[in-house]
């Protein structure tokens, strides 16, 4: 499923130029269990407007027209249960902290029928997961990083149900993928109109947008060659960089393979090793993957290959 249609590409990174505007790169500030809380409210509070809106949107009857029955219907309000609680939870948690927790923003989300919004959940549970799996290691309280493991192990669980109930495999992949906060923001900020300006500010920032080629052939495996596109801007080599690369995001490390340029983006080849809801960014070199070698991405690619 391509992932958005709104995403905006703004940020030029090091090793590339970009025909859009470009943001001189910050010292970021220190990231504090505060701040990682205030992370995962913003990703709740998404993921609560998301479900609460769309069960309001569409009736049971048209999710059963469109092949999601009555026991499916009432686990999804159980899902925007959770994601309610995890709002309130974490809300408590940062207000007992004496912290200012972000509150709700207004958001757009591209479902237009059940079937959009299941994909669509199907997604959004994923980068839920990754979000929380990648900000672990940042976080310091050993209370807090039990609570938040406690959350992930939930969406981790949201994510194969409703994996499954789109026939696609619960577990496809031995290890779940870590995102980093700004990977993770690149891939949230579509979606957010804007927030109430007493909200705090988070020290993210969004990369250019990548997405695969709504055209592509399904499904996909390893060793496909597929197209990345650039919407609304173009990388053109700068610095002395003249080769750019596609990091396919593992939790054992990135796995490189060549980016050639093509009509709108760049097609690469999918690695061996990677399966599920995966991610790929650009990047000028193909040693390390950090928010300072990143030039654009990710982008999400549903990998299923035969078990």
């Amino acid at each position: 499923m391509k992932f958005s249609q709104s995403m905006i590409a703004f940020v030029a990174a090091a090793g590339f130029a970009t025909a859009s505007p470009v943001v001189v790169k910050r010292q970021a500030p220190a990231i504090t269990d505060a701040v990682i809380l205030n992370y995962a409210l913003t990703l709740e509070h998404l993921e609560d407007k998301f479900y609460r809106e769309g069960l309001a949107n569409y009736t049971a009857a048209q999710f059963a027209a469109a092949g999601f029955d009555a026991t499916f219907y009432a686990n999804l309000q159980e899902v925007s249960a959770d994601e309610r609680t995890h709002v309130s939870f974490l809300t408590t948690a940062l207000n007992a902290a004496n912290a200012t927790a972000v509150a709700e923003c207004t958001y757009d989300f591209p479902s237009t029928d059940p079937a959009s919004f299941v994909a669509l959940a199907s997604v959004l549970e994923g980068v839920g997961v990754s979000a929380y799996l990648g900000a672990a290691a940042d976080i310091m309280s050993k209370a807090y990083l039990t609570a938040a493991g406690s959350i992930l192990t939930v969406e981790a669980r949201h994510s194969a149900y409703i994996r499954a109930a789109l026939g696609e495999s619960p577990f496809p992949s031995p290890f779940d993928v870590p995102l980093d906060f700004d990977e993770v923001y690149t891939l949230a900020a579509p979606f957010i109109v804007a927030c109430p300006s007493t909200n705090p500010a988070l020290p993210v920032k969004a990369f250019p947008t990548l997405s695969l080629d709504p055209s592509t052939a399904m499904p996909v495996t390893s060793n496909d060659t597929i197209t990345l596109l650039t919407p609304g801007y173009v990388l053109q080599p700068s610095n002395g960089v003249s080769q750019l690369y596609g990091a396919f995001i593992t939790v054992t490390g990135p796995i490189f393979v060549d980016a050639t340029p093509v009509s709108g983006g760049f097609s690469l080849q999918v690695p061996v090793g990677v399966n599920g809801q995966s991610y790929v960014v650009l990047t000028g070199c193909n040693d390390t993957v950090t928010d300072d070698t990143v030039v654009a991405g990710p982008a999400i690619v549903e990998v299923t290959n035969p078990m």
